[in-house]
C-alpha cells in the first residue's frame, strides 16, 4: 500500500496506524515521486492525498488509471464540496474521505476497497451478447476485445445481475461509485459514462444498455 500525503504529521500517522493494523505500507510526499513509485512498485492500494505540491492528487489520480486502471485509490482530501467528490470519481477514484477523519472509518473503506477488488479480480460474467472478464477488465465478443475501466465492469455487473430490471442513477451512483447521500445529489456522471460505454462497445453493443426515461437504465437482452 502507498500514501501520498505531503503533511509529514500526517503522513507518519496514516503510515504507523496502517503498519499496526498489518498492512505493508509505503509513502510519498508528493505526486512526482508516487507515479515513479508505483512504475516500479506492485501494489494492493494507494491513499491519494488530493492537495499536493505541483501535481495535485487529481491528476496523479488520472495518470496512474491509465497504467494501473485496476489498482484501488481512495482519495483523501480536506475538501467536503460535491464538486471535488465528483472531480474525484470522474479522474478514477475508487472511494474518498474527508479529513478531518477517524482511524475507524479510514480502516472500514481500505477493507472494503481490498475486498472489492479481489472480488473483482476473480469474477466473470455475461452482459448481452459479451464475456466480461473482470480480471483483465476485457469485454470479449467472437474474436474481439474491448478494454474496460473498472467503473465500466461494475456498471456492466449491476445491469446484467438481473437483466431487463431497471436500475436508478441513484442506484448505480450508490453500487458504483459508492456514494453516500445519492438521494441528495444532482450530477451527469452516469449519464456521461453510459454514453462512453456505449461508443466503446460499438455497434454490437450500441442497444445493450437501454435508456429508461426518467428512471435509469436497464440491460436489453434482446441486444445483439
Amino acid at each position: 500500500m502507498l500514501v501520498v500525503e505531503d503533511e509529514a504529521s500526517i503522513r507518519v500517522g496514516l503510515c504507523d496506524v496502517l503498519r499496526f493494523r498489518g498492512f505493508s505500507v509505503e509513502s510519498a510526499e508528493d505526486g512526482t515521486s508516487a507515479l515513479a513509485f508505483i512504475q516500479r512498485q506492485a501494489l494492493d492500494l494507494v491513499l491519494l492525498d488530493v492537495m499536493l505540491p505541483e501535481l495535485d492528487g487529481f491528476s496523479v489520480c488520472r495518470q496512474l488509471r491509465e497504467s494501473h486502471p485496476q489498482l484501488p485509490v481512495l482519495m483523501l482530501t480536506a475538501k467536503g464540496s460535491e464538486d471535488d467528490v465528483l472531480r474525484g470519481f470522474e479522474v478514477g477514484a475508487d472511494d474518498y474521505v474527508t479529513k478531518p477523519f477517524s482511524v475507524r472509518e479510514l480502516l472500514a473503506r481500505v477493507q472494503a476497497l481490498l475486498k472489492r477488488s479481489r472480488r473483482l479480480a476473480h469474477t466473470r460474467f455475461s452482459a448481452g451478447p459479451f464475456a466480461i472478464d473482470a480480471d483483465r477488465m476485457l469485454a470479449r465478443i467472437e474474436d474481439e476485445e474491448i478494454d474496460l475501466s473498472q467503473r465500466e465492469v461494475r456498471i456492466l455487473r449491476l445491469l446484467s445481475e438481473e437483466p431487463g430490471r431497471i436500475v436508478s442513477r441513484r442506484m448505480l451512483l450508490r453500487d458504483a461509485w459508492d456514494m453516500a447521500n445519492v438521494e441528495q445529489l444532482e450530477t451527469r456522471t452516469v449519464d456521461v459514462h453510459i454514453a462512453k460505454l456505449r461508443k466503446k462497445l460499438g455497434r454490437r453493443g450500441g442497444k445493450l444498455v437501454q435508456t429508461v426515461r426518467g428512471q435509469g437504465y436497464r440491460l436489453c437482452t434482446g441486444a445483439d
